[in-house]
């Protein structure tokens, strides 16, 4: 089983780099003691970005399946969900400053 997902994470290496991301804001999250509503925000926020690149890798496999000449289509399907990637990235971004910035702020007066 390990061995499954240690394959998973060498082929998938930027979901990799959204939980490595993910840990640490949780660890922000514990240091700055947010609130029950700011844990929602921030758990939604990750939620977000990892199930956008799940989908995105399951689409991209999916389609290395299905063909391995170039494909315009193919191409459009691929970008598009990495634009949902990254779209998602940046929701949870402006989530990110919304709760942690305040606290950061106040950290430094």
């Amino acid at each position: 089983m390990f061995n499954k997902i240690k394959s998973f994470f060498n082929r998938e290496q930027n979901l990799l780099i959204h939980i490595t991301a993910a840990i640490l804001v949780i660890i922000f999250g514990i240091y700055f003691n947010l609130s029950i509503s700011e844990w929602i925000l921030v758990f939604f926020a990750i939620s977000l970005v990892l199930i956008s690149e799940l989908i995105n890798s399951s689409i991209e496999l999916a389609v290395d399946l299905y063909t391995t000449k170039f494909n315009s289509l193919a191409m459009v399907a691929k970008d598009t969900a990495a634009a949902a990637v990254v779209i998602s990235a940046f929701t949870a971004a402006f989530i990110g400053l919304y709760v942690f910035l305040p606290k950061v702020l106040n950290l430094l007066n």
